[in-house]
């Protein structure tokens, strides 16, 4: 949903605490998919802007809350290795998405509402 339309309805953001220190949320979440789609945790990423040793800890801090590898760097091959998403990964970015669809279409009714009432001037009574 585009958020700079006036009309756009408010976004909602899931993070999931599994912990008081352990968090899943949407950046680590777009870091799996981008790991996936690139290859690599540098292209990764490059594509959110953030440095390769800033992606690698974040991939170390999913695999270490997880208690197993999300992600698994390959070495060598003809374009020097690389990163993948272990099936335990790709599972958690299914089920992160689906938890955020199900919750947006939970509360879509009270967004449409939150969205009417934001900018009503109130009247004088």
């Amino acid at each position: 949903m585009p958020k700079s339309s006036a009309k756009s309805l408010p976004s909602l953001s899931v993070r999931i605490d599994l912990d008081a220190n352990a968090r899943i949320g949407p950046g680590k979440i777009q870091l799996l998919e981008n790991i996936q789609t690139c290859g690599s945790i540098s292209a990764a990423g490059r594509a959110m802007e953030m440095s390769y040793k800033r992606a690698w800890d974040l991939v170390d801090e999913i695999n270490r809350i997880c208690r197993q590898a999300a992600v698994e760097r390959q070495t060598g091959g003809k374009n020097g290795g690389g990163a993948v998403l272990t099936s335990f990964g790709i599972s958690l970015v299914k089920r992160y998405r689906k938890i955020e669809r199900n919750a947006a279409s939970a509360a879509r009714k009270e967004l449409q509402a939150l969205r009417s009432e934001i900018g009503r001037k109130k009247r004088a009574g």
